[in-house]
């Protein structure tokens, strides 16, 4: 069994140096060098815009200033992250997504002002007023893990499950990962497992259980980022131990991990490495790969 050492440790922390934003630098901090919260929510609020929502490039292939659904997923996971689930700015969150909440009860993928601004090519809205599992069932699984009882919740989770349940589109990969989601943090546990059920299947085929594959792939450790979610439930311990191994050896020359999609500009690489070694080493840590 593969394990990194603080040598390896010290040297994603210089990639950080050199490649991160600070908000993850400040990530890397608080989990791995006993460091505070308090900068890491410093570091969020600049992203924030008055409606409540974020923009500013939290979500590194959305450039533009202006709210999105999905950097309001990343706030909300940062501000778990910080032990923050209690700010308000959780409120705010819910806040911003009844404002963009269309019939269904669900939000959409990303909205129109995407065409206004610099962003990756794939973020194109859909054209339709509805509203879409990724990223609706994330910020509802988010909400809920956070302990919110913002009103915005019921018609989302009403949305979800009618997705889940009533059957349709068979999932793509980030479509699966806020499924997962949603399922690991609503609070009818009954309804989730047999939901569960019902698609896990349909989720374990979206991963690449090469540990090796390139090119934009979905591997287990996406699925199953730590040991608790039902993501985990998905592969086998043999398969899990192995790509283990494989994100240890897949660190680049600079000490930390880089995506395998599209850089469509240059900035994203270093942003996109920042974030991604933070959350590469929380992986490895939960799952017991970083030596003491």
């Amino acid at each position: 069994m593969r394990v990194l050492n603080d040598a390896d440790l010290a040297r994603a922390e210089e990639c950080l140096r050199r490649d991160g934003r600070l908000i993850d630098r400040h990530r890397f901090a608080l989990h791995f060098r006993g460091g505070r919260a308090e900068p890491v929510l410093a570091a969020l609020r600049p992203y924030e815009n008055p409606d409540g929502g974020y923009g500013h490039a939290l979500e590194p292939d959305l450039r533009g200033e202006g709210s999105q659904p999905v950097p309001a997923q990343h706030a909300l996971e940062i501000l778990h992250e910080a032990g923050a689930s209690d700010d308000p700015a959780v409120a705010r969150i819910g806040d911003h997504l009844a404002s963009i909440t269309y019939e269904d009860g669900g939000v959409p993928f990303v909205l129109p002002s995407v065409r206004e601004t610099p962003h990756g090519p794939w973020w194109q809205p859909s054209g339709e007023e509805r509203g879409t599992i990724n990223p609706t069932a994330s910020l509802a699984g988010l909400l809920h893990r956070a302990g919110s009882d913002h009103p915005w919740l019921g018609p989302a989770t009403a949305f979800c499950w009618r997705h889940l349940e009533d059957g349709g589109a068979e999932p793509g990969p980030y479509d699966a990962l806020a499924i997962l989601m949603f399922l690991d943090h609503v609070p009818d546990r009954d309804r989730a497992e047999a939901a569960f059920a019902r698609v896990r299947d349909a989720l374990a085929a979206l991963a690449s259980l090469d540990p090796f594959a390139e090119g934009a792939v979905h591997l287990p450790l996406d699925f199953a980022p730590a040991p608790g979610g039902l993501g985990r439930r998905l592969f086998t311990a043999e398969v899990i131990d192995a790509h283990l191994d494989a994100l240890i050896d897949a660190r680049g020359e600079h000490g930390g991990w880089d995506v395998n999609f599209l850089v469509w500009t240059p900035v994203t690489r270093h942003d996109w490495r920042g974030f991604l070694t933070v959350e590469r080493l929380r992986t490895l840590k939960a799952y017991g790969r970083l030596k003491p």
